[in-house]
């Protein structure tokens, strides 16, 4: 069992914490655990951060649709099941305006969030190339079994599911907290283009997805 530490202040993956005896120093945050996990979906702190925005459109469909316009529209979608669940939900952005890569995952560092859930859609490098879905973690200590809980209630969609994989992102390779990139379809392949636009897979998502977070804070 580790020493019991105050933490002063966090930055980037460093907490300043102080000790019983008043030693004061610096510790990586995946060597640090909370005393009181979370284990309640009612009780957690959550980030959606929508992908793209404003001037960043993202990938194209074939129809030149963006990809900043799906990732709005599923983010409210699971934003809204959240908070229906009890869940105190943050968004990186609730509109189509410009919102930088760096101050995405800060803004989960700040509110000490319990979970980041960052959405893209996918893009082959021609036309019909690509199809299915991805759940992508960067830090295996603190975000897999959250990748492997959401990916396990996505297993139902009518696309192939690619399964869970390391991914070097910077909204969640930056993160503090424990945190995934979901691709949610190809967006540029007709087939999965009907899928992400279509309402009824759009609620399924967002359904599965707050599913597996009830899984993952039931098993803190």
């Amino acid at each position: 069992m580790g020493n019991r530490v105050t933490v002063l202040s966090t930055k980037y993956h460093w907490k300043k914490v102080k000790t019983s005896e008043g030693e004061v120093g610096w510790i990586q945050d995946w060597n640090f655990q909370q005393q009181n996990k979370i284990t309640s979906l009612s009780d957690a702190t959550i980030v959606i951060d929508a992908g793209h925005g404003g001037s960043d459109s993202g990938a194209l469909s074939r129809t030149n649709k963006n990809e900043k316009t799906y990732t709005l529209i599923y983010a409210k979608k699971l934003a809204e099941r959240l908070r229906k669940a009890g869940a105190m939900v943050y968004m990186t952005r609730d509109d189509d305006s410009f919102v930088s890569l760096n101050s995405r995952p800060q803004l989960a560092e700040n509110l000490h969030a319990d979970a980041f859930i960052s959405i893209h859609f996918d893009s082959a490098p021609e036309n019909n190339m690509g199809s299915g879905y991805t759940t992508y973690y960067y830090h295996k200590k603190t975000s897999l079994r959250l990748a492997q809980d959401i990916n396990s209630k996505l297993k139902y969609l009518k696309l192939e599911n690619r399964g869970v994989e390391f991914g070097d992102f910077l909204v969640i390779r930056e993160n503090t907290v424990p945190a995934v990139l979901l691709e949610m379809g190809y967006i540029n392949s007709d087939r999965d283009f009907e899928r992400i636009t279509s309402t009824s897979y759009q609620d399924s998502v967002a359904d599965d997805i707050k599913q597996g977070l009830d899984t993952y804070f039931n098993q803190n």
